[in-house]
């Protein structure tokens, strides 16, 4: 207790400071993921995908990141173990945030797109069971992580390549694909907005008191996936088109209507990523806050000081606008060549992925399934179309991610526990 008197303010600076790096590596990394579909087939540039990223992303942080988080992230460490020692506890989430930041920012810089949950969650496990022993951790939610590894990229690159082939048969297929499209593509704008709607709903806006009842919530997605369908329909009857172009000329078209669906799928996945990821970098910064606010004592949720929010959103901003081309350059163009259609059939699979995990209860990473969903994509085409060096660099670096965290986060733990006592 005394330790937490005597270093309190100084303790929360530098949690700040760390904090903010995590948030930058999220920005660089997880952000970058979630648009380097739109940038890799071509219906965004990288400065648009920025653009977009930093008002929706912000938005999605700063208004629906959470008056309440959890601050023991995900509950994969028991906190009865630190009841006597808080001031270990506040060491552990500093050396958690500084070990992810800094592994992000390695993984980042190499242009690998790497979980931010599985960051921060591998440097809790380190610390935790280096300090108080593996009894304080909960394996069971250790495990699911593991067999999210192969789980949520396989589901998402199945509905990836569903939605892809039906594409191709319903529309890049037919004798008319122009008029296809004309016909089918308004059913698949709604189907997005639908899904859109429910990660949004699910994810998003719980922390500013709009916790709709499910059936509430399913009700007010269909009205706007119909909404959204019928606005689709009259705007793509209004473009004009020679119907005796060649097919060439009309698949060029078709792709033209799904790079401007996926202006409006970025803007979305944006909002609700922002809304759910910046958990990852504010929630051990808030429990360090917490703990030596109540001099030492150690809640699993707690109340957000006023400036930890706004700090996670901008350190995500930041870290994208700075830092996230390498990322954007392997998931828009190392894994596979990317057309709108195909980048569209890609992230929509990758959200209602996130939707079926809400449901189920699922332990999933939203970088894992976008890069499995964009496989699913290559795969639809053949394995000639995967770029398999780029994937196996993808799946070490996952492989990789919890470790490097823990150890990190131990040895940063050594340092700060010679630092203070």
């Amino acid at each position: 207790m005394d330790i937490i008197s005597t270093y309190g303010a100084i303790l929360v600076l530098v949690a700040a400071v760390v904090g903010f790096l995590m948030a930058w590596g999220v920005g660089a990394n997880d952000v970058a993921n979630a648009m380097g579909t739109s940038v890799g087939s071509g219906a965004l540039t990288i400065k648009q995908a920025i653009f977009i990223a930093m008002i929706f992303e912000f938005a999605g942080a700063y208004l629906a990141g959470g008056e309440v988080t959890a601050t023991i992230r995900k509950g994969i460490i028991d906190s009865s173990f630190f009841v006597d020692t808080p001031h270990l506890l506040v060491y552990g989430m500093i050396s958690s945030l500084l070990a992810a930041g800094l592994w992000l920012t390695v993984a980042s810089y190499k242009g690998w797109p790497v979980s931010t949950t599985h960051s921060i969650v591998g440097g809790i496990l380190g610390f935790a069971v280096m300090s108080v022993g593996g009894d304080a951790v909960s394996w069971g939610k250790v495990g699911g992580i593991f067999a999210s590894w192969i789980v949520t990229p396989a589901i998402a690159g199945l509905i990836a390549y569903m939605i892809f082939m039906s594409a191709q048969h319903l529309i890049f297929n037919a004798e008319n694909p122009f008029q296809s499209a004309k016909k089918y593509v308004p059913i698949y704008m709604g189907f997005a907005g639908f899904i859109l709607v429910l990660v949004t709903i699910k994810k998003g806006l719980k922390h500013v008191g709009l916790d709709l009842p499910t059936a509430a919530g399913y009700g007010l997605s269909v009205a706007i996936a119909i909404l959204v369908a019928i606005i689709g329909k009259i705007a793509i009857e209004r473009i004009q088109f020679d119907e005796n172009s060649d097919k060439q000329m009309h698949f060029n078209n078709v792709e033209k209507i799904f790079a401007l669906l996926m202006v409006v799928t970025a803007c979305c996945m944006a909002f609700a990523h922002g809304s759910n990821d910046v958990a990852n970098a504010i929630g051990p910064l808030a429990a360090v806050v917490s703990i030596v606010n109540s001099g030492g004592q150690i809640t699993q949720s707690a109340e957000l000081d006023a400036w930890i929010l706004p700090l996670g959103a901008i350190g995500i901003v930041l870290g994208l606008a700075f830092f996230g081309k390498r990322v954007i350059g392997t998931i828009g163009k190392g894994i596979t060549h990317l057309t709108p259609s195909r980048g569209f059939a890609a992230e929509l699979a990758a959200a209602s992925t996130v939707v079926i995990a809400s449901g189920t209860g699922l332990p999933i990473s939203t970088t894992q399934t976008l890069v499995g969903a964009v496989m699913g994509v290559g795969m639809a085409r053949g394995i000639a179309a995967l770029n398999l060096t780029t994937v196996k660099s993808i799946i070490l670096s996952w492989v990789v991610t919890l470790p490097a965290g823990a150890i990190l986060s131990f040895i940063f733990y050594e340092i700060i526990k010679s630092i203070f006592g």
